[in-house]
């Protein structure tokens, strides 16, 4: 297999959003401690504290597989997605988000160089849109996606990424995706698709030992290095 060089650009960039592009202050966690509570989790009791520590370990996983494993019965797990879903979308709506510091100008960049960038999450589309809207970001990139969007499994399946190389068509080879995310389950993503960086930042839910353990090529600060990260591996 012969090694990438500076004339294959790497030019499908696929980010994930909460943590990574988007700042939102724990809003999962308390989205969460809604949705626990209209299913009868007591807030303080040993049963609460045991979820949210899954919760926790398996940011930016589908957040419907989180409650799949956390419920058990599917008719529990769509009712506590459902009330994470609506809990989240009227914290964003009540303006609890922002931008991660550069994560806008690093991806006009990437589109300036001619790049595709790609925005990816865990939470359904109603909830993807509202953040989109939330930071007038519906037109910033060419193409956003959720798990139902790639049949339905999300992180860390690679399905996403593969979903965005399938739609967009900017490369013809996995190893020119960059992958960028700030948990273990967006670096098993971006390894599984077959992408040639994936490059975890510390912006979000997971340290920097847990993002190498699960495959990160590289470890940022935050996303807005990346566009250097990438000129440097075609330089």
């Amino acid at each position: 297999m012969k090694k990438l060089t500076t004339n294959d650009p790497r030019n499908l960039i696929v980010l994930d959003m909460a943590g990574t592009t988007v700042a939102d202050g724990g809003l999962v966690e308390q989205a969460f401690a809604a949705a626990a509570a209209r299913l009868g989790v007591r807030p303080g009791s040993a049963d609460h504290a045991e979820k949210l520590d899954y919760v926790r370990a398996t940011m930016g996983e589908s957040k419907i597989t989180v409650f799949r494993h956390l419920f058990g019965e599917e008719s529990l797990a769509q009712q506590a997605n459902a009330a994470f879903e609506e809990a989240y979308g009227e914290l964003v709506d009540g303006g609890r988000i922002a931008p991660v510091p550069g994560a806008r100008e690093a991806v006009e960049r990437l589109r300036a160089e001619g790049r595709t960038v790609v925005l990816s999450t865990g939470f359904a589309r109603t909830t993807q849109d509202a953040i989109l809207t939330a930071l007038g970001w519906q037109d910033l990139v060419e193409l956003t996606l959720c798990p139902a969007d790639a049949g339905g499994r999300g992180r860390p399946y690679p399905d996403m990424v593969l979903a965005a190389l399938l739609r967009t068509g900017a490369v013809d080879d996995v190893r020119r995706i960059v992958v960028a995310g700030d948990t273990s389950y967006d670096m098993l993503s971006g390894v599984r698709s077959g992408a040639g960086i994936v490059a975890g930042v510390l912006t979000g839910a997971h340290d920097k030992d847990r993002l190498v353990r699960s495959g990160a090529t590289h470890v940022l600060g935050s996303v807005a290095e990346l566009p250097d990260l990438i000129a440097r591996a075609e330089a």
